[in-house]
C-alpha cells in the first residue's frame, strides 16, 4: 500500500495499535496479572528452573527483568534487519501475535503447580508487547511531518488510555462480579480477563495493520539479511555518535526513563507496602492516572507547539520531581492518607502521558534524513529498556539499605535532575526547540 505522510487515516490507524497494545501494559503488567500472581504463590514456595524460591514475588521481578534484556538485546539486530528489508510491518505484527497469544495463555497459569506457565507466558508477553513497540514507534516519522509528530504521538498515548480504561473496568466487573457472567470462581473471571486481553489486542491491531504501509524498499531477503542488518546496526550506531543534539538527548531520555520507568512498575508496591493501602485504593489510583494522563497528554503536546518540545519536556521533569519529593513525605501513620496518594496519582498521571509521548515525538523529530528509522528506535527503546533494569535495581538497593521505600522514591529525583541538566546543554533544532 502506497501511503502518503502526513496522510490522517493513516496517522489515526497508527494510533490505534495504542488502543490495542496498552491493554497489556495496564491490565496484564499493572493492575490485575500482579495481585492474581501474589494471590496464587503467596506464603508458597515456587520452583522454578530447579530452584525453590521462597519469594515468587522476587523471582516475578527477575523474569521480567530478564525479558527486557532479551528485547534489549534482540530488538537492534532485528530492526536493523527490518530496515535493509523495508518491511518493519512483519516484525510489528509477529511480535504482535506472539504477544497476543501469550497473554491468551496465561489462562493456564491456575495453581501453584502451574507458575511455571505464568512465568513462561509473562516473559513471552512481555518480549512481544516491547518489541512490537519498536516497530510501531519507527512508523511515525514515516507516516506524519514534523509539525504533525507531537500530536500524533499524544494521539496514540490517549487512545492507548482511553481503551485500557474501558478493558480494565470490564475485567474489573469481571473479577468482582462473576456470577453475573456465569464464572464460578473469582480465579476463573480472572483467568478469562487475561483472553479478552490478548483477544482485544490482537482484534484491534489489524486496524493498524491493515493501512500501515508494507514492504517500503521492496528488497528481496538474501541468505546474508542477518549480516546486512547487523552491518545497518552499526551505520546507524556511528550516525548517532555524529549527531550530539540526538545523543544528548538519548542520554536525557535514559536519565528521565530511569524515574519515569521505575515509578511506574514500582507505585503499586510503594502504596500497598509501604503506606498499607487497600487493593481497592490502589485500583482507584491507577484509573484516576489513566484518566489524568489522557489530558495530560493533550495539553503538553498543545503546549510544545507553542514554547518548543525542550521547554515542555523541561517542566515535565520538574514536575516530576515534585512527585519524588511529594511521595518521600508521605508514610502509613498519616491520616487519610489514601487521600493524599490519590492526589498524587493525579498529579503523576497530569505528566505521564506528557512525559510519554513528548520523548517520542522529539526523539523522531530529531531523527536525521533517513531510512532506517526502526533501527533508529531500537536504540530508543534499548535505552528505555536498560533504565528500567538500572532503575528497579537502585530503587530494590535502597530499599534494602534503609528498609524504606521512601528513600528509594527520593533518590529517584536525582534521575530527573540529571535529565534536567542534560537537556538544557542541548542545541535547537530545525524542528525541536
Amino acid at each position: 500500500m502506497n501511503t502518503k505522510i502526513g496522510d490522517k487515516k493513516v496517522i489515526k490507524s497508527w494510533a490505534f495499535y495504542d488502543w490495542a497494545n496498552s491493554v497489556y501494559s495496564l491490565v496484564i503488567s499493572t493492575a490485575v496479572f500482579p495481585l492474581y500472581f501474589e494471590g496464587v504463590t503467596e506464603g508458597k514456595i515456587v520452583r522454578f528452573l530447579g530452584i525453590d524460591w521462597e519469594h515468587p514475588e522476587s523471582l516475578y521481578g527477575y523474569v521480567m527483568s530478564f525479558s527486557f534484556l532479551v528485547v534489549a538485546f534482540m530488538s537492534p539486530i532485528l530492526s536493523g534487519i527490518a530496515d535493509y528489508t523495508g518491511n518493519k510491518k512483519k516484525f510489528l505484527n509477529f511480535f504482535c501475535i506472539l504477544g497476543s497469544m501469550s497473554v491468551m495463555s496465561l489462562y493456564f497459569f491456575k495453581d501453584i503447580d502451574t507458575t511455571w506457565l505464568g512465568l513462561i507466558f509473562s516473559i513471552l508477553a512481555s518480549i512481544g508487547f516491547w518489541s512490537s513497540i519498536v516497530f510501531y514507534n519507527a512508523y511515525l516519522p514515516e507516516i506524519a511531518t514534523p509539525e504533525q509528530q507531537d500530536d500524533a504521538s499524544a494521539k496514540g498515548f490517549i487512545y492507548g488510555y482511553v481503551g485500557s480504561m474501558i478493558l480494565l473496568i470490564i475485567c474489573l466487573a469481571l473479577i468482582m462480579m462473576p456470577e453475573m457472567f456465569g464464572l464460578s470462581s473469582e480465579g476463573i473471571a480472572t483467568r478469562v480477563s487475561f483472553i479478552l486481553v490478548g483477544i482485544w489486542w490482537l482484534g484491534f491491531a489489524q486496524v493498524a495493520l491493515r493501512r500501515l504501509p508494507g514492504n517500503k524498499l521492496k528488497r528481496k531477503i538474501s541468505r546474508d539479511y542477518t549480516w546486512k542488518g547487523y552491518k545497518e546496526l552499526k551505520q546507524v550506531y556511528k550516525e548517532i555518535k555524529s549527531y550530539p543534539t540526538l545523543k544528548g538527548f538519548l542520554i536525557a531520555f535514559f536519565l528521565c526513563s530511569v524515574g519515569v520507568q521505575t515509578i511506574i512498575v514500582m507505585a503499586a508496591f510503594f502504596g500497598s507496602n509501604e503506606l498499607e493501602l487497600k487493593s481497592t485504593d490502589m485500583i482507584i489510583t491507577i484509573l484516576l492516572i489513566q484518566f489524568v494522563a489522557i489530558f495530560g497528554a493533550r495539553f503538553f503536546a498543545s503546549l510544545s507547539e507553542r514554547v518548543g518540545n525542550f521547554k515542555a519536556l523541561k517542566i515535565t521533569i520538574l514536575i516530576w520531581m515534585v512527585v519524588c519529593i511529594c511521595a518521600f513525605s508521605l508514610h502509613k501513620g498519616i491520616p487519610n492518607v489514601s487521600y493524599y496518594f490519590y492526589s498524587l496519582g493525579g498529579l503523576l498521571g497530569f505528566v505521564l502521558g506528557a512525559v510519554q509521548s513528548l520523548t517520542r515525538s522529539t526523539y523522531s523529530k530529531l531523527l536525521p534524513d533517513t531510512e532506517d528509522h526502526t533501527t533508529y528506535f531500537s536504540f530508543y527503546d534499548v535505552t528505555e529498556k536498560i533504565a528500567i533494569v538500572m532503575g528497579t535495581f537502585v530503587y530494590g538497593f535502597l530499599f534494602a539499605v534503609t528498609n524504606s521505600m521512601q528513600w528509594s522514591v527520593l533518590s529517584l529525583a536525582i534521575f530527573f535532575l540529571g535529565s534536567l541538566l542534560v537537556l538544557n546543554t542541548l542545541k535547537k533544532t530545525k524542528y525541536v526547540s
